[in-house]
């Protein structure tokens, strides 16, 4: 029997499908080299976009035109499309995707696909270790909390040993994966469900100002967590006002960077955890990367608190600056939305301006689209036209991606940014 994988979407996507094909492999499955030449095709979809989605979409229905002709042929969905499915619990979405792909034989949630087997790496000498899945920040524009779930963070000890087996396996670069690798091991100190996020809210608010009132009672900080015998202290970021959650990250980056890795990254990061101790870290570990994706998303302080981003335009300026104080060499990726519900000309114009002042190494740019289950799409209308998202994408792109394009050559530029980028 022989399968072949396809995956749509972000590297914790591509992270997944390694896991997926050890599984396969596991059962005495080989990989085919075509969709042809599979008995089991297993798509690893993505949602984040639109036009992710419609790609999943458009390659099942090809699929199910190949399968009419060799009908032992099984495909199975898994990712973010199926996470939706599974938590909505109107069943709609389900219902939904089986009516778009008649041809699936089987939606198998990811979570099914354990670590139980070491993953089928795609490279010798750089490998992806997921540290966290799931995210309790509920964006208002974001699926990723419907797809992936609450943030569960992987065991401390689990994540050293993989790292110090691909060490000795001559492994050279790590990249270190979470939603938001800032918050791993608050889930492990003070347990998954004592940390309050969106969903715990009673009033279903999805606003800084409702969601963290005045006067909120900080979390009473916990004791030393012990890491293979060890005490390990953990690390509290303060923002708004308050001590946020406790995090391990800072002890589990260094620990590694120590490791002998000629290279390790990390993606992705909120800057609102971004901690004095994680710069810290990487100013002492000349190892960790010097290109650090921190997504901005945009840069008009109102547009932020309808997108429920915790920080304001000045706050992400000024964790650029401090970053940068401590890191000379430092440079900045990030992502951008244009065209979010209600964007107006003089807070897109904002956006432009951030990006003047913080001079990004690249940015991925996106048109806002609506995305299913979440709190832009329950409450809020889309209604900057499609034409003026487009020339406002267009406007970002010049300004920050085209300039390294003209200097590098575009062949060369996408081989750099693909070697490069954490994304």
């Amino acid at each position: 029997m022989k399968y072949f994988v396809k995956t749509f979407g972000c590297q914790q996507n591509a992270a997944d499908s390694e896991r997926v094909e050890a599984r396969l492999q596991a059962r005495g499955m080989t990989p085919a080299s075509s969709y042809e030449d599979a008995d089991h095709i297993v798509i690893n979809t993505c949602m984040v976009r639109e036009s992710a989605e419609n790609r999943v979409y458009g390659l099942v229905k090809n699929l199910t035109e190949l399968k009419n002709k060799k009908p032992s042929l099984k495909i199975i969905v898994t990712g973010c499309m199926v996470g939706v499915a599974f938590r909505d619990k109107t069943g709609k979405v389900l219902k939904k995707i089986k009516k778009a792909m008649p041809g699936v034989d089987e939606f198998m949630p990811i979570e099914e696909v354990g670590f139980d087997f070491a993953p089928i790496r795609t490279s010798k000498t750089a490998a992806w270790v997921p540290i966290s899945n799931g995210c309790n920040n509920f964006c208002t524009f974001c699926i990723v909390p419907f797809t992936r779930g609450r943030e569960v963070s992987r065991p401390y000890e689990d994540i050293i040993e993989e790292c110090k087996e691909l060490r000795t396996q001559g492994y050279k670069e790590i990249t270190l994966l979470g939603q938001n690798v800032n918050s791993y091991g608050a889930d492990l100190i003070v347990g998954e469900k004592n940390i309050q996020v969106m969903r715990d809210l009673p009033d279903k608010t999805y606003f800084e100002e409702k969601a963290l009132p005045k006067g909120k009672v900080p979390l009473k900080k916990s004791p030393a967590f012990i890491v293979n015998g060890r005490a390990v202290e953990p690390v509290y970021v303060q923002h708004l006002g308050r001590l946020r959650i406790p995090t391990l990250f800072p002890h589990l980056l260094e620990e590694i960077a120590q490791m002998g890795f000629e290279r390790v990254d990390f993606v992705s990061s909120n800057p609102w955890d971004f901690s004095d101790e994680v710069i810290g870290v990487m100013a002492r570990n000349k190892n960790i990367t010097r290109v650090l994706h921190l997504p901005l998303q945009h840069g008009d302080n109102n547009v932020l608190k309808r997108m429920n981003r915790w920080y304001s335009r000045e706050e992400y300026l000024s964790i650029i600056n401090k970053i940068r104080e401590k890191i000379p060499d430092i440079k900045f990726t990030t992502d951008i939305i244009v065209g979010f519900c209600g964007e107006t000309r003089e807070e897109f114009e904002n956006t432009v301006d951030l990006c003047k002042k913080v001079g990004f190494y690249k940015a991925y740019v996106a048109m806002y689209s609506q995305r299913p289950m979440t709190a832009a799409t329950k409450i809020m209308a889309d209604n900057v036209p499609h034409k003026e998202k487009k020339r406002r994408w267009q406007i970002l792109e010049e300004l920050v991606n085209k300039p390294h394009i003209e200097s590098y050559g575009e062949n060369q530029y996408h081989m750099h940014k693909k070697s490069t980028y954490a994304h």
